[in-house]
């Protein structure tokens, strides 16, 4: 037997600073728009500018993954109205980053960006291939099946 391949170290922390941010939106791009042929100007919203953005970099500071928190009225507007529930969105990891726990990570640091201010649980949005993926992270499935930029999804909570 071989010995495994190296899995490369990485970081996650909140986007704060421009080249963050810009590294969050070259990732969304990469998997949301050329991927999954989501179109850009959809892709791309005014809770850009609100959210809280959280970003996995490589040791070497190659992005591989980022993710967003919406909290307060923008939250509100996405779950029903309920200002203790953020929503998790734009989950994105890199082609060559998936299967490393990368996402995982992302979406536990959303959490704890939605705890540190006060959070009692998060929704999200998740496409139907993902389900699994946010149920082993302790998310539950609610509501119907519905399309978003012709994706199927389903939206799911996790309480904090």
């Amino acid at each position: 037997m071989s010995a495994p391949a190296h899995v490369p170290s990485y970081q996650v922390r909140i986007a704060e600073d421009p080249a963050d941010r810009e590294a969050c939106f070259a990732v969304r791009k990469d998997v949301f728009v050329v991927e999954q042929r989501v179109p850009e100007d959809i892709e791309y919203d005014a809770y850009d500018a609100v959210a809280v953005h959280v970003l996995a970099v490589r040791e070497d500071g190659v992005p591989l993954g980022t993710g967003r928190l919406l909290h307060g009225a923008s939250a509100a507007a996405k779950t029903g109205g309920d200002p203790a529930v953020g929503s998790l969105g734009r989950l994105a990891v890199t082609r060559a980053a998936r299967g490393l726990g990368v996402g995982a990570a992302l979406v536990r640091a959303v959490e704890e960006a939605a705890r540190a201010r006060g959070l009692t649980a998060v929704d999200l949005h998740a496409q139907t291939h993902a389900l699994g993926f946010y149920e082993r992270l302790g998310y539950e499935a609610y509501g119907p099946e519905f399309p978003d930029a012709g994706i199927p999804h389903r939206a799911m909570r996790r309480a904090l």
